[in-house]
């Protein structure tokens, strides 16, 4: 008796098998709803997660706040750049400082930090939205401390340097609650 041959074993294609895709999906849990009602297309993801769910909740006002920030810093740069002389005259009400390096190095300082602003006006990421609310903190508390040393020192009271000392505390506070609130853990529901 001869013995009879087997048939030829075939190859299965699974990418083309739509019965064997599936089942395999369904079999690493992929394809389907997940309790929220979430779809994954991936294990990946599904280990993962999906990116949403670590968005910051910005508090109200903040990209606002960024962006006056970042204005204001720009603004204050091109003038100690462009106007030395006039910036130094708004401040302290007397004639310009004896050399105008100092003033312009400090514009050079605050465009880098309004660089900076604009930057974290765009991004999602807490971290960096913290670290420049508190390099707005610093520097505001650092301008408020070399004003008031600089007005005891002359002995003179000008309105633009009150002006100036009163914004600042007042954008120290700003920077300060909304560093809290972007730090703040959400709520669970």
């Amino acid at each position: 008796m001869a013995a009879k041959q087997p048939p030829p074993l075939m190859k299965k294609h699974s990418q083309t098998d739509l019965v064997s895709r599936l089942k395999t999906r369904k079999i690493l849990g992929v394809g389907g709803e997940d309790d929220d009602g979430e779809v994954h297309r991936s294990k990946i993801s599904q280990v993962l997660g999906n990116e949403i769910k670590f968005a910051v909740r910005e508090p109200l006002g903040l990209r606002v706040w960024q962006l006056v920030s970042a204005i204001m810093f720009s603004g204050v740069a091109i003038m100690a750049l462009a106007f030395p002389d006039q910036l130094y005259d708004t401040v302290f009400n007397e004639e310009s400082a004896s050399s105008k390096t100092p003033i312009r190095l400090y514009g050079g300082a605050l465009l880098s930090i309004s660089l900076i602003m604009w930057n974290a006006l765009y991004t999602a990421e807490k971290v960096i939205i913290r670290w420049t609310l508190l390099t707005e903190a610093c520097y505001f508390a650092v301008q408020f401390l070399v004003t008031t040393v600089s007005l005891v020192e002359s002995s003179r009271i000008a309105t633009g340097a009150v002006l100036l000392l009163v914004s600042r505390v007042l954008f120290v506070l700003i920077s300060i609650y909304y560093y809290y609130q972007v730090g703040r853990r959400p709520k669970k529901v």
